[in-house]
């Protein structure tokens, strides 16, 4: 085993293991565990004595919590007073956003074994692999609405693709969700109780690589051996209906005019989460998923880096980050405070292209 930074890398038989081990702070990712991470899986990807790469959290908590994203928003606010030169914003979302595309097109099956809070950046480096294997205890959300942010990390590639308007729905309530919902938007392929996820690591490490099978179909077979049917009944289902015909819209104002104009339990509550996100938020991330569903993958990861760059330069994302993470006083102010003071014309300048700065992959 070896150990670098707050990631450890591990070879079990013909399996990679990477462990996030930062579980006092919910395995949140920093810039130097994305590096570690991103060098691994390039080395591993040539390794001819590695069949299969899993990834875990350290702790009962948390598989990832997300971004480390409290350093990045005082750097961009710092940035803004003259007192930094926005290196870290630049690095921090370039090189996440690098990892994620490399995990989206890695060559081996990858497994993602997830107990416990999976947000934000957590579901980047899950959702995105072969295998995403949940349990009793995992929790998901793509809160970034809620912080002044988007739902980045592929959330333009992967929100879309959810059945009908759910994924939509997600993003603009930051809804969290439990294991047979992830299930049912497609975010996990299989669930495993906690109590058996051992017992799967140490089958997956165990494997006898048979030629005449790939690897993708032993890795299946090894977790189908484990998996059952998630416990509880689903948050989503019985609304789902509901989502679709209010969520259809593509514009903010379409959809909370719609959920006021339906009038239920569920929809004042949908609504009074809505009234809590940043409204450009709001209207960033769902042009985002409306655009995000006619591109390739690295198409989409280059809007979100462009995204990236322009809202966090943008009043909301510190205050978000300040309500939630330095204050903690939950009071974020946005700016402005309401939808209608949004402009569309300027919702798509944070779509428009940085030239040479531009993300882009080899």
């Amino acid at each position: 085993m070896t150990q670098e930074q707050d990631v450890l890398f591990e070879r079990r038989g013909n399996l990679g293991l990477i462990t996030l081990n930062r579980p006092q702070a919910l395995n949140a990712l920093n810039l130097p565990m994305i590096r570690a991470i991103d060098a691994k899986l390039v080395e591993w990807a040539k390794d001819k004595n590695i069949e299969a790469v899993a990834i875990t959290g350290a702790g009962d908590r948390a598989f990832c919590s997300g971004g480390d994203v409290k350093a990045v928003a005082i750097d961009a606010k710092a940035a803004q007073e003259g007192k930094s030169d926005g290196q870290l914003t630049r690095d921090f979302f370039r090189e996440e956003y690098i990892l994620n595309h490399r995990i989206q097109t890695f060559p081996k099956p990858y497994i993602s074994l997830i107990n416990g809070i999976v947000m934000g950046g957590g579901k980047g480096i899950s959702a995105h692999g072969s295998h995403r294997v949940v349990t009793e205890n995992t929790l998901f959300a793509m809160p970034e609405t809620n912080i002044g942010f988007f739902p980045d990390v592929g959330g333009g590639y992967f929100l879309p693709r959810c059945p009908g308007q759910t994924g939509a729905y997600l993003a603009l309530t930051s809804k969290r969700i439990k294991a047979i919902d992830t299930i049912y938007i497609g975010f996990a392929t299989h669930y495993v109780a906690n109590a058996d996820m051992p017992k799967l690591l140490a089958s997956l490490a165990g494997l006898r690589w048979d030629p005449r099978k790939t690897a993708h179909q032993h890795v299946s077979t090894a977790i189908e051996e484990f998996a059952g049917n998630a416990p509880g009944d689903s948050e989503i289902a019985p609304h789902r209906a509901m989502i679709d015909h209010c969520f259809g819209h593509d514009r903010v104002e379409d959809i909370v005019n719609e959920l006021q104009r339906v009038a239920s339990d569920w929809t004042r509550e949908t609504l009074q989460a809505m009234y809590a996100m940043s409204p450009t938020s709001l209207k960033v991330a769902l042009r985002q998923i409306r655009l995000g569903a006619k591109m390739p993958f690295a198409q989409v990861m280059t809007m979100e880096y462009r995204l990236s760059q322009a809202v966090a330069s943008n009043h909301d994302f510190y205050e978000g980050i300040r309500a939630a993470l330095i204050d903690k006083d939950r009071k974020p102010k946005w700016k402005p405070e309401r939808l209608s003071d949004v402009p569309d014309a300027e919702v798509e300048k944070y779509f428009d292209s940085l030239g040479a700065r531009d993300l882009t992959f080899q």
